[in-house]
């Protein structure tokens, strides 16, 4: 995600914005998990069975990369199996379990800022990277 300039009018309306950013990371990660749970069991079925399949036809399972394509940067798996979609679903998790503890420690940093008191007439900007503020700028206005 790119970075991105964001004006608040309160120190107050930064937090309640982390606030919100923390639970609706948390809501997709818990969403991920379930899934992530769900796939893993067919997953392991799948593999199992695949295994006694080339077993009994007397074949190495051989995991050869035949259907996944490269295009520029971009992957692509043709006849996506649930071992795919499971090494998918674990990134998503591991992407959403690290944006969590960053939101967390970025709310945790703004604490401080709850003690500044009065700020009218401040604004601050915030540069924030995928949503989470990597620094605020205090505008006299």
């Amino acid at each position: 995600m790119a970075v991105k300039l964001k004006e608040y009018s309160s120190f107050t309306q930064i937090a309640e914005t982390m606030d919100r950013e923390i639970s609706q990371t948390k809501s997709t990660l818990g969403e991920y998990l379930r899934r992530l749970d769900e796939i893993r069991n067919v997953a392991e079925k799948s593999k199992k069975l695949r295994e006694v399949v080339m077993k009994l036809a007397g074949k190495r399972d051989t995991a050869a990369s035949s259907d996944e394509i490269t295009v520029g940067t971009l992957d692509i798996v043709l006849d996506a199996t649930p071992s795919h979609e499971l090494e998918s679903i674990e990134t998503a998790v591991r992407s959403h379990q690290e944006r969590l503890l960053d939101l967390q420690k970025a709310r945790e940093g703004l604490k401080s800022l709850s003690n500044l008191g009065d700020t009218e007439g401040i604004q601050f900007l915030a540069v924030e990277n995928n949503g989470i503020p990597e620094r605020i700028l205090f505008k006299l206005s």
